[in-house]
């Protein structure tokens, strides 16, 4: 497989992080054992964020709701549980990055910027809202036979809402609309349509895995004229092991399904596994993970082939707590 040199730099950057950052977390241990007045812990029980002032380091944050230790301290294990889950109350961003080889020879870089921001509406109901923001570096596109432009800028804009319960035992559900806007800067970043339909998380997650679905469909409503219609379906498989001190292992990758091309076209099938670990950068916690791709099935003109992602997914502290109606 060729690579690109911002595949090599990324990869190497993440496996330098992952593998010191038990030496930084070691130091700040030794660091505050020596100096009782080092910053507190974001995680601590009496933690609490002020919307008015930006963050400082006199200041508490509170997490969101996640399971506590008897200290009040998440676990990073815990941490990377709710970060995997779909439906979880923590606040957090998740910046992918993916490095596509396609079936041609070329190219195609992109970031997935991907809020997640739930909302407690009642004791029973919580409001999960997803959006997903791509941003294109490289889109090659062949001009003439064996000839390539390349082309970058904004793509179309995903929106996803799950309405999930909030007490389901071990089990993750959730279910809603999914929309797409056509907000790409290039023909060649987006389709040009306006695209509604349904999607549905069901998952079950213990201390040990995590194994689920996670489907959304989308039909064209409107949109550009002379743009074709579209019919397509992601699908995300979620098989995960949760280990020790914030690390995972499990599969990665999307199944895509063109339902409009050819029978030889419709599918990208990915067989991929992902590496993952929750740090902590002084009081921000980050979830990093790398993971490799390889699609054995894809479409025959500019198929996505291999695929090298970086995730880096920063947590938030949750601004708006507690139930909108009682």
């Amino acid at each position: 497989m060729r690579r690109s040199p911002l595949v090599v730099g990324a990869t190497i950057l993440t496996l330098g992080i992952l593998s010191v950052t038990p030496r930084i977390c070691a130091n700040e241990a030794s660091e505050v054992d020596a100096n009782r007045k080092a910053t507190p812990d974001p995680f601590a029980s009496d933690s609490r964020v002020s919307l008015s002032l930006p963050l400082q380091g006199s200041e508490d944050l509170t997490y969101g709701a996640v399971t506590q230790s008897p200290t009040g301290e998440p676990s990073a294990s815990e941490l990377n549980r709710q970060l995997t889950n779909p439906v979880s109350s923590l606040w957090s961003i998740s910046n992918q990055f993916n490095n596509f080889e396609l079936n041609n020879g070329q190219w195609n870089n992109n970031w997935n910027f991907q809020p997640a921001l739930p909302l407690g509406l009642t004791k029973d109901w919580n409001l999960i809202t997803r959006p997903v923001m791509p941003f294109y570096n490289i889109v090659p596109h062949e001009t003439s036979p064996g000839e390539f432009a390349r082309d970058a800028g904004l793509g179309d804009l995903a929106l996803l809402e799950l309405l999930s319960p909030a007490h389901s035992g071990n089990w993750v559900l959730g279910a809603g609309p999914t929309a797409i806007f056509p907000t790409a800067t290039s023909g060649f970043t987006g389709q040009g349509k306006w695209q509604l339909g349904p999607s549905v998380v069901v998952g079950y997650l213990t201390k040990q895995f995590f194994i689920g679905v996670f489907p959304q469909q989308w039909w064209s409503i409107g949109g550009e004229h002379g743009r074709l219609d579209t019919n397509q379906m992601n699908l995300q498989p979620i098989a995960t092991l949760f280990f020790g001190e914030g690390w995972s292992i499990g599969y990665s990758g999307n199944i895509l399904a063109d339902w409009t091309a050819p029978s030889e076209d419709v599918w990208t099938v990915p067989v991929g596994l992902g590496l993952g670990k929750v740090v902590k950068f002084g009081r921000l916690p980050v979830k990093i993970q790398l993971a490799v791709q390889y699609m054995p099935v894809h479409p025959r003109i500019s198929g996505q082939e291999w695929n090298v992602q970086v995730s880096i997914t920063p947590v938030l502290p949750k601004l708006i707590k507690g139930v909108l109606f009682q």
